[in-house]
């Protein structure tokens, strides 16, 4: 069982969202949590270009997560949340 890790900006971002997407987004990290590698349709999570292997998108709605797998850690880290306009922003 991998451990779930916030950024700072994440767990602010999470404060604000309503609570059907809150609810929906928990429900998503359990089972990332139990196997972060599952090609599930229902998850709707895939690989980022262009990084290093091991950070994903997960998507809920209109909004984004991008998270990174530590496999030595045994951690999902979520590094940022947004809106898909306000996540692939390079500024």
């Amino acid at each position: 069982m991998y451990n779930i890790v916030f950024s700072k900006s994440v767990k602010k971002f999470l404060k604000e969202l309503d609570e059907k997407t809150f609810a929906a987004f928990l429900e998503k990290i359990s089972v990332l949590q139990a196997d972060p590698y599952k090609r599930d349709n229902n998850l709707d999570v895939k690989p980022l270009v262009n990084l290093p292997k091991g950070n994903y998108r997960l998507r809920i709605g209109n909004f984004r997560f991008l998270y990174e797998i530590k496999e030595k850690e045994i951690i999902i880290f979520f590094y940022k949340a947004g809106t898909r306009q306000s996540i692939y922003n390079k500024s």
